[in-house]
This record gives C-alpha cells, structure tokens and sequence, in this order.
C-alpha cells in the first residue's frame, strides 16, 4: 500500500534505520527533526554502523542510538534482534537493501520504506512494508529521498540538518586557543575517505597560502585513520608554521564546533563537508564525478522540497559554492577514471587553483 494517510494511533516508538556512511546518517537528521515535531512524545531510536554514532553525539531529537558492526557475525545479529524484535510501533528504513529491510521487518507491525525500483533486486520489498517510495539515485537529493517517507504518513517535512554537539564548548576553546583568536580562520579538510574524490596536494597547499596572504589562520582537519593523517601532516609541512593540525585529535562533535566558528571551509566529497555545511558557515565543496543532484551539500535555509543544486557546472547557493572539476564527462556518477576507488579523476586532478580563489573571495564576502 502507498497511501498518504497520517498514523492512527500515533506511534509511540519509532526506529529510524540509517546504515550508511559518516554524510549519509547526518542527511538523516531532517527526516529525524522532522519525526520529533510531529511525535514530541514517541521515544525515537536510530539504528547505525558503530563506526557513524558519532554523527548523532547530542542529537536533541534521538533518545537513543543502536549500533552494530559493519559486518556483522552470528553473535552481533543474536543480540541486534532481541533488541529489535517488535520493540517498535513504526520502522522507517532510508535505504533500500537487504539488512535494512529485514531489521524493519523484524522490528515493528508498521514498516516505512525504501525499496528498489522495478525490474531490479529486490524489487519485490514493497509487498513486505505498509507505505514505500522508490529509491532514486540519480534524481532526488538524499535529503529529499529521506523526506519522502515521511510524505507517506502525513509528517509535516523539516529541511535542516542537525550537526554533533558537545556539551562543554569552554573545556574546548581551553584545549585550542586559536578559537578565542580575533584574527580568524579557515578550515581544509584534504582527504576524503576515498582517492577518487582527491584533489591534488598542490592544490591545497596553493590554496593555503593564498587563505594566509588574506590574514586567515589555517586549521587543517583529519580523521584518526593512519594514511589520513600521514596524508594531512604531508600537506602541513609546506604550510606556514602556526598551521594548525587536527588530524586524529577531536571527535566529530568537537570539529563541528570548531567549524562553526571559522570563516570558511574549504573540503571534497566527503562527510565533514557535509557536517560543515550543517553549520551555516561559507562552505566550499570540491567535486568531481559525484552527481551534485544527489549529494551536494545541503544548503542552510533551504527549505524547499526540490533540488538545492543541478547536475553539471559550478554553482552558488546560500551558504554553499560547489565547484564541480571540468571535463564532458562530469559527472560521470563512477569511482575514478580507472573504475576503483583508489583510482584518480582526472576532472579533480586538473581543477584550477583560480577557480578555488574565485569562490574564496564570494565566500569571504557573505
């Protein structure tokens, strides 16, 4: 059944299951904002891979996060299921696969979902759930597709994403006095989780140096991974030497906050651009074969249910400027010119540093 009928009785316990990537379970949070102000009462539950809580770290509107591995052994699935087992009033799945599906299935009598358009894989799921929408990877921003499920049961949408927080900023400015410096900085964050979405290390160190000429302090970001920050440390050693490295040193709340302060951030395709663009500062997104219909940054004070941002060319909206690289092919939706996410794009490769500055100074400028 795909009607647009509002729930009766109201749900009173609601899992949310959002089990992607660092930027696929922040372009959840609307669709849960959204869950909160229609429900102020249920109690609200989010399922996610361990290594994404972190995303939901103070989220007002969650009362609890459920986490499980990656991949999961025997043991891991035994325990999720006792904990899931028709513990819920309504099971709302965002994605489309097998694991998802069966956790909704398991979970609540009342299933929302996404599922597979026709004459694919698992096509089929729909005659398992009482309200779903067809999966659109190529048409419908992730934000949008989110929200979509919430059309079918007649909840009133939210557009706004809702970033990490921490509880004690002071503890934080303690740690770091560069945030109490009047001067001003920007924050580059290099390296995304995967090589095809690379921009070149010359590139971030010209744009460094040109962010210095302008009198901005530069705040360099990295996860806790080795090669990430091997990658970040390399970039620091040709930046001024009061460049400021937090590769591996904060959590996702803390960088958030630390954002949130900056004049501007500058990033690839890859989950803190998204979390930056959360935060409302001047955002910066370098992008190369991903679709921006499907997964640019989402704008703060978009509140429109249509696409922030068309498919092909550099654009500007709000607080975001997408310079997408150059080439016919872009974007070409694949993972590098040579098909595997190791693999370089040419279009990135080859993006001008002029094209950084230009939108530098329209950031700077807001």
């Amino acid at each position: 059944m795909n009607s647009h009928q509002s729930l009766q009785p109201k749900p009173t316990r609601i899992l949310v299951i959002a089990m992607r990537y660092l930027g696929d379970v922040l372009l959840t949070t609307p669709l849960l904002h959204s869950l909160r102000q229609a429900y102020p009462d249920a109690r609200l539950d989010v399922l996610v891979f361990h290594n994404t809580a972190s995303m939901l770290e103070g989220n007002p509107d969650i009362n609890h996060v459920i986490t499980t591995p990656n991949r999961p052994k025997f043991a891991d699935y035994r325990q999720l299921f006792g904990q899931l087992f028709r513990q819920y009033d309504l099971a709302i799945a965002t994605q489309a696969g097998d694991r998802p599906f069966l956790y909704a299935l398991l979970a609540a009598p009342l299933r929302v979902a996404a599922v597979p358009p026709k004459n694919t894989t698992g096509w089929w799921k729909r005659f398992f759930v009482q309200h779903w929408t067809e999966f659109d990877d190529d048409n419908t921003h992730t934000v949008l597709q989110h929200l979509k499920l919430l059309s079918l049961i007649n909840v009133p949408q939210c557009f706004s994403l809702v970033p990490p927080q921490i509880s004690n900023t002071k503890q934080l400015a303690q740690q770091f006095p560069f945030l109490a410096d009047n001067t001003g900085y920007a924050v580059l964050h290099p390296h995304p989780q995967w090589t095809y979405k690379q921009w070149t290390v010359e590139g971030w160190i010209e744009v460094g140096l040109y962010l210095k000429k302008l009198g901005l302090k530069l705040v360099l970001s990295g996860g806790p991974g080795q090669q990430e920050i091997d990658y970040v440390a390399k970039i620091q050693r040709q930046l001024p030497d009061d460049t400021i490295n937090l590769a591996g040193q904060v959590s996702l709340a803390q960088l958030a906050t630390i954002i949130a302060q900056a004049k501007l951030y500058i990033g690839p395709d890859t989950g803190i651009t998204h979390l930056a663009a959360a935060t409302g500062i001047p955002v910066i997104a370098l992008y190369g074969p991903t679709n921006p219909v499907k997964w640019a940054p989402w704008p703060t004070g978009f509140n429109q249910n249509r696409n922030p941002f068309d498919k092909q060319g550099s654009q500007q909206l709000n607080n975001i400027s997408l310079i997408q690289g150059k080439g016919d092919c872009v974007p070409c939706h694949l993972e590098g010119c040579d098909k595997h996410r190791q693999s370089r794009s040419k279009c990135l490769d080859t993006l001008s540093l002029k094209c950084v500055e230009e939108s530098i100074r329209w950031a700077l400028s807001k």
